[in-house]
């Protein structure tokens, strides 16, 4: 398996905005603007990848996929999550039925 470490290169650059001058950073700017503006963001690039994939070309989804995961490495630093935590994660889930993993998370309520 080959990894590509563009996305945590993205993270670091993302990361590194934190504090930032709004005035020189848009990334800078989505921080001061907080956890919920980010959050917001995420959303609708992940709806745009959606209709992207339903009614544009490939170019478009590419692109927004793009966008997305910009302002998901933005979300991780936000909320102090890097990439290796989803890294493990995933590597956790390898070899477990999609299936069987979702049984095994708690429902929202249950301890």
């Amino acid at each position: 398996m080959t990894t590509d470490h563009t996305l945590d290169a993205l993270y670091e650059i993302v990361a590194s905005r934190k504090g930032g001058d709004p005035e020189a950073s848009y990334t800078a700017k989505l921080f001061a603007k907080g956890r919920k503006k980010i959050a917001q963001k995420v959303g609708e690039e992940a709806v745009e990848i959606a209709i992207a994939s339903l009614v544009e070309g490939k170019a478009e989804l590419i692109s927004e996929s793009a966008d997305l995961l910009y302002h998901l490495t933005a979300l991780w630093a936000d909320c102090d999550v890097t990439p290796e935590d989803v890294w493990a994660e995933l590597r956790q889930r390898f070899g477990t039925s999609g299936l069987d993993e979702k049984k095994s998370r708690k429902k929202k309520g249950e301890m």
